[in-house]
């Protein structure tokens, strides 16, 4: 797809892998949809950083959990930019909850943690196909995680709905084609302020102790992510339904 003159939408695109694919998007001439539920003055930054490089942003405050709310996106996107050719589910939430603390793990955790990453994206990709369908095509890339594919991670609420994820992205593939193309990345260790925060005094020593374990030598960042979701986009008109793990080779580690 050449994504010159054409419109992203970007969930979580404040900060760190969000943020990073936007610009990317930017810099390839799309204009792009921040999204924010939080986060509003990383996200005025993040739009600025697109505006810089000659293309519109747009900033819509929505919780993709709530199906009113994604839709209103959706149709805003439509009014200021005229169509929706992108969408990048990127969005997510977790608890970091040991997984052996199975009375940690408390339901209204659950639930929070399965709307925002598997309903979101769900609800994200309904509202968007009509536009992408009119335009005559779209491409849809969701951001699961190695947590999804080994069932590790910051907790089994967060690992299984990464899982969902996965799975989502074939019944997706399959009901949105021919002209919507939707696969998904998986990423492993990001080095990212969304990690540093949830594991505060752990963060550091699992860093050194990924990047040491990882063929490639360190841990990834969003750029890494971001290179793999535009590759999607631009450069893979025939796949479709495909999940790509972005680890520097940590899950094939012995």
């Amino acid at each position: 797809m050449d994504l010159k003159g054409k419109t992203a939408i970007v969930t979580g695109s404040a900060v760190g892998v969000g943020r990073e694919t936007a610009v990317q998007l930017a810099k390839r001439g799309a204009n792009v949809v921040i999204n924010y539920s939080r986060s509003e003055d990383e996200a005025q930054e993040a739009r600025g950083l697109v505006e810089q490089l000659g293309v519109k942003a747009v900033l819509v405050k929505a919780d993709v959990s709530n199906d009113s709310e994604v839709r209103q996106m959706v149709s805003r996107t439509v009014d200021e930019l005229g169509s929706v050719d992108v969408l990048v589910n990127n969005a997510a939430t977790t608890h970091f909850v040991n997984f052996a603390d199975l009375e940690g793990m408390k339901e209204e955790m659950w639930d929070r943690i399965l709307a925002v990453n598997l309903k979101g994206p769900f609800f994200c990709s309904r509202a968007a196909a009509p536009a992408m369908k009119d335009a005559g095509q779209g491409a849809i890339v969701n951001i699961a995680s190695i947590a999804g594919v080994k069932a590790v991670g910051s907790s089994i609420a967060y690992a299984a709905s990464k899982a969902g994820l996965i799975n989502l992205t074939i019944a997706l593939a399959r009901v949105l084609a021919p002209e919507i193309r939707v696969n998904c990345v998986a990423p492993g260790f990001i080095d990212t302020r969304w990690l540093r925060q949830g594991l505060g005094d752990f963060y550091e020593p699992a860093k050194k102790r990924t990047s040491e374990q990882t063929p490639l030598g360190r841990v990834s960042t969003p750029e890494d992510v971001a290179q793999v979701v535009l590759s999607f986009i631009e450069g893979a008109d025939f796949v479709t339904g495909q999940t790509t793990i972005v680890d520097g080779g940590s899950s094939i580690a012995n």
